[in-house]
C-alpha cells in the first residue's frame, strides 16, 4: 500500500499499467504504470521535464500535499516489466526525487450498472432464454438489458422465498409440474364453485388458461427442465378462483380480496371492468371495504399488496376511469414489449404506478411473454397487461424477502424510487419531472421496474412516516363547460396546516369530480399542482357515448406529484376535445391529499447508485432547512 514519507513531504505518482508482481500461488499485486513522486525541489514545469525524460507523458502536481506529482505514462499499457522497473530505478536516483510509489491497482464497479454480457445466470428450464423480460441479451430483436434486472436480486440471494402471491383470476393448474411444488394449497380457494381446488373449469379453447398463466410468471419453479422460470422462483403462489361465473358479485370480490390476509402477501389482478372505452366502473361498497382492511390490517398490521394491472383498452381507453386500477391502494402496472415501446392495447393515466413488460406489436412468437399453460403445457404467446401484473407481483416478492417489515406503503415508495426510464419510449407522452426532480410518464408511471435496485433498497429500508389525510377544498358551485372553451377552476390550500391531519409530502392526490356532458368521452381533465405538475386526470375516450350518467363523484387519482409540497394554489382544467360540439356541466370539485407529515427520505440510507432517493432526500433537506429558518426569522421578529 502507499503512503507518504514520514515528515509529512510528498512523493510524485505515476501509475505502471498492467505490471503484476506475483507475491505467491495464492493471490498476485497488480501494479499500474502510475507513480506517485515525491520531490526535494523543483517547479511544475521542471516535474513535467522530469516524467518526459524518463519515458512519461506528463505530471499533475496533487493539490493535497507538499511537491506530491501524479506522473502519468505515456506508452502502451502493456509495458514490459523490465523497461518499467529501469525507469523506476533512474528516476528514483535523481537528485530532485525524494521517493517514488508504484500505484497498485485494485477493482471498484458502478453500483448498480450491469453489462448484459457479465450476467452468468445458468437455468436448464428449456423456455429460460426466451424469457426476455427476466434477461434481455436483445432476443426476438430486443433491447438488450431492457429487463427487470432480476439477475442482480437472484444473485444477492432473493428468490422469493417465504412470500406467498395470490392469483385472483379464473384458476391455475396446481397439478402442473412447473408450479405444483410451490403450490400453497392452504391459501387456494375457489370462490366460483366454493370450495377448496381452485382448478380451472375446462373448455375446448383453453379459455380459462389466463391464472395458470400468470401464476408460472411469479412462480414457476428454476432449473427442473419444465417450461421457465418464475420471477420469484421459490415464491408460493395461491390460487383464488373467483373469474369463471356469469357474473361477477361485490361478495366473491370482496371474499377474493380478504381471503386469509395473514398468509398471502401480494395479490395479483390481470382483470377489471370492461376495457371497451364507454365503461366507468370500479370497486362495490363490499370490496372496498374489503381492500381497506386488507392495507390496514393484512400481512399483521403492515398491509396487504394488491396489484393491479392497468387495463387493455389502448388509446381509446383511460385506467382512471378503471376504479380498481386507480385506487390508491393498488399498485397500478402498465406495460412495454421488449424494445422499450408502447404496447398497443396499453392505457394511459395519472394513477399508474409503474411498468413491467409484455407483448403487444411484434408478430415473432418469441417476443411474447413464455410462461406455463393449461395441463402442463408451456407456452409463449401470454401478452396484455395481464402478463404485466404478475411480473410486478413476483418483484415485490422479491423486495418482501429481503425485508419482510415492509409496509403497503413503503412498496409504493420503493417503486417510485427504483423504477427507471431505462429505454422506455412513449410516442404521445414525453417523460417529465414533477416538483421534486422525479421523472415520469403518463403511460409508464416512473419507469419500469428494477428487481435488483428494488431489493438493494429494501435491505436498508426505514417505514416511511405515519399517512394522513386532508380535504383541501371543494368547489360545489355548478360551472357550465362548452365546446372551445376551456372552464378553470381553483383552489387554494394549506393542506391542512396547524391541524394533525396536516399533510406536507404528498404520496396520492385524488380529485372527485361530478360531471355531466352532452358526450362523455370528449371531456378532459387537467390539474396542476402548485408546484407546477400538470397530470391529465381523463383523456378523450372517443367510443364513449354517455350522455347520461356522467361521472358521479368519481375519485380521479395521481401519482405524478409524489413527494411535492401540496400548499398553494391548484387549478383544474376541464374541456372538450372533438369535432362537434359538446356542452356540459361541472358540480363538484373536491380536492383531497394523502401523504406525511414529516419527509419520508430523510432517515434513509442513500447509496452512489440510487439517484433518485439521493436527490429526494437533498430536496427534502433543503426544504426542512428553509422552513426551519423561516420559523426562526418569524420568532426573531415576534421578540423585537
Amino acid at each position: 500500500m502507499l503512503g507518504f514519507c514520514r515528515d509529512g513531504k510528498p512523493f510524485v505518482l505515476i501509475l505502471l499499467n498492467a505490471l503484476v508482481v506475483s507475491k505467491g500461488a495464492a493471490e498476485e499485486n497488480v501494479f499500474t504504470n502510475h507513480l506517485l513522486v515525491q520531490l526535494h525541489e523543483g517547479t511544475n514545469d521542471e516535474a513535467q521535464q522530469l516524467a518526459m525524460e524518463h519515458g512519461f507523458d506528463s505530471a499533475r502536481k496533487l493539490s493535497f500535499g507538499d511537491r506530491l506529482f501524479h506522473f502519468y505514462p505515456g506508452e502502451d499499457p502493456q509495458a514490459r516489466q523490465r523497461r518499467s522497473l529501469k525507469r523506476w530505478q533512474s528516476l528514483e536516483k535523481h537528485y530532485m526525487v525524494k521517493k517514488v510509489t508504484h500505484q497498485e491497482g485494485f477493482s471498484r464497479k458502478k453500483r448498480g450498472y450491469r453489462n448484459i454480457d457479465d450476467i452468468t445466470v445458468n437455468m436448464n428450464d428449456p423456455l429460460f432464454t426466451k424469457q426476455w423480460y427476466l434477461i434481455n441479451t436483445g432476443q426476438a430483436d430486443g433491447t438488450p438489458a431492457l429487463d427487470l434486472n432480476v439477475a442482480q436480486a437472484w444473485e444477492l440471494g432473493f428468490t422469493g422465498k417465504g412470500v406467498t402471491i395470490a392469483i385472483m383470476d379464473d384458476g391455475i393448474d396446481y397439478l402442473h409440474p412447473d408450479l405444483a411444488a410451490n403450490y400453497n394449497a392452504e391459501a387456494s380457494f375457489d370462490f366460483s364453485s366454493n370450495d377448496p381446488y381452485p382448478y380451472p373449469r375446462y373448455t375446448d379453447d383453453w379459455f380459462n388458461s389466463h391464472g395458470t398463466r400468470c401464476a408460472g410468471e411469479v412462480s414457476a419453479v428454476a432449473n427442473n427442465n419444465i417450461c421457465g422460470v418464475g420471477v420469484a422462483y421459490n415464491s408460493k403462489v395461491a390460487g383464488i378462483r373467483m373469474l369463471d361465473q356469469p357474473f361477477m358479485t361485490d361478495i366473491i370480490e370482496a371474499s377474493s380480496i380478504s381471503h386469509m390476509p395473514q398468509a398471502i402477501d401480494i395479490y395479483s389482478a390481470s382483470w377489471g371492468p370492461t376495457d371497451d372505452g364507454r365503461t366507468v366502473d370500479g370497486p362495490r361498497e363490499l370490496t372496498l371495504q374489503a381492500m381497506a382492511d386488507g392495507v390496514n390490517k393484512g400481512r399483521g398490521g403492515r398491509g396487504s399488496i394488491y396489484v393491479w394491472a392497468s387495463g387493455d383498452g389502448g388509446s381509446f381507453d383511460d385506467c382512471n376511469c378503471d376504479g380498481y386500477a386507480s385506487s390508491m391502494w393498488t399498485i397500478s402496472i402498465n406495460s412495454a414489449i421488449n424494445d422499450g415501446r408502447t404496447a398497443l392495447y396499453d392505457e394511459s393515466c395519472s394513477s399508474t404506478l409503474a411498468s413491467t413488460f409484455s407483448n403487444g406489436r411484434k408478430r415473432k412468437p418469441e417476443a411474447g411473454v413464455a410462461t406455463t399453460d393449461l395441463y402442463g403445457n408451456c407456452t409463449l404467446r401470454h401478452s396484455g397487461t395481464s402478463a404485466a401484473a404478475p411480473e410486478a407481483a413476483g418483484v415485490f416478492a422479491l423486495a418482501l424477502e429481503a425485508n419482510p417489515s415492509l409496509t403497503w406503503r413503503d412498496v409504493q415508495h420503493l417503486t417510485v424510487l427504483t423504477s427507471k426510464r431505462n429505454q422506455l419510449h412513449d410516442e404521445v407522452h414525453r417523460w417529465r419531472r414533477n416538483g421534486v426532480g422525479l421523472e415520469f410518464n403518463h403511460l409508464f408511471g416512473y419507469g419500469v421496474l428494477d428487481a435488483g435496485g428494488m431489493v438493494n433498497m429494501a435491505l436498508e429500508w426505514k417505514t416511511v412516516p405515519e399517512r394522513f389525510h386532508c380535504v383541501a377544498g371543494s368547489v360545489q358551485e355548478v360551472h357550465k363547460i362548452q365546446s372551445g372553451h376551456k372552464l378553470l377552476l381553483s383552489i387554494t390550500t394549506d393542506a391542512c396546516h396547524g391541524k394533525d391531519n396536516f399533510v406536507r409530502y404528498l404520496e396520492h392526490v385524488q380529485a372527485v369530480v361530478t360531471v355531466n356532458a352532452s358526450r362523455r368521452g370528449d371531456l378532459s381533465i387537467n390539474m396542476t399542482s402548485p408546484m407546477g405538475t400538470k397530470s391529465m386526470l381523463l383523456g378523450r375516450r372517443p367510443r364513449d357515448d354517455d350522455a347520461k350518467v356522467g361521472f358521479d363523484k368519481w375519485p380521479f387519482m395521481t401519482t405524478h406529484t409524489w413527494g411535492e409540497d401540496p400548499r398553494g394554489p391548484w387549478l383544474l382544467e376541464v374541456a372538450f376535445e372533438g369535432d362537434a360540439p359538446q356542452r356540459g356541466v361541472l358540480k363538484e370539485w373536491t380536492l383531497m391529499l394523502h401523504g406525511t407529515q414529516s419527509a419520508p427520505y430523510i432517515d434513509q440510507m442513500v447509496h452512489g447508485y440510487q439517484p433518485k432517493l439521493a436527490m429526494s432526500k437533498k430536496e427534502e433537506l433543503e426544504q426542512e432547512l428553509d422552513e426551519a429558518l423561516e420559523r426562526s426569522l418569524k420568532s426573531l421578529l415576534s421578540e423585537s
